[in-house]
């Protein structure tokens, strides 16, 4: 059993007592051969992007079934011999599906393995949370010791000027 999608379209002056028996035909024939009509959805007219059978416009009808590949087979053949449809679309969406799914497990199996995050610098300031001290560097000098001392120049370099109290 494969998930499909079939989208027809039927003329657009065919009244809803026309089209309602070709839908049920259709569950008729997914049903009978052990499959199932998940979803039936009538979209109602619009434009089509093209001229069909001399049609600007047409009814959209959209079912999603789980059947066979015979069964997909017979549902085009009533779709083409209609008078009503003007054109038809299946497409099997249980690979897609699939592809969805296997990407979904990759991302969640990426997310366990990263490592927790460390909290943010708002919440490590935050007055709320017991504040320690920084542990002194041993051989670093006691409080605010002025300004940085001058980098040291490369070897064989003349040594920077610094300017001194004279």
């Amino acid at each position: 059993m494969r998930i499909y999608e079939e989208l027809f379209i039927v003329r657009p002056d065919a009244t809803d007592e026309e089209v309602d028996p070709l839908v049920e035909q259709l569950k008729g024939v997914i049903t009978k051969s052990g499959g199932s009509l998940d979803k039936t959805e009538k979209w109602g007219v619009r434009k089509l992007a093209y001229r069909v059978a001399k049609n600007e416009e047409g009814q959209y009808i959209l079912l999603e079934f789980k059947a066979g590949a015979d069964v997909v087979k017979e549902i085009e053949r009533r779709l083409r011999v209609s008078d009503l449809v003007l054109k038809f679309l299946t497409v099997r969406i249980d690979e897609k599906l699939k592809r969805i799914e296997k990407r979904r497990k990759a991302r969640e199996k990426r997310a366990a393995r990263k490592p927790p995050a460390p909290p943010s610098p708002a919440v490590a300031a935050s007055p709320l949370l017991p504040q320690e001290a920084p542990a002194p560097v041993p051989g670093a000098p006691a409080g605010n010791a002025g300004p940085a001392a001058p980098a040291t120049a490369a070897p064989g370099a003349p040594a920077p000027e610094t300017k001194g109290a004279e």
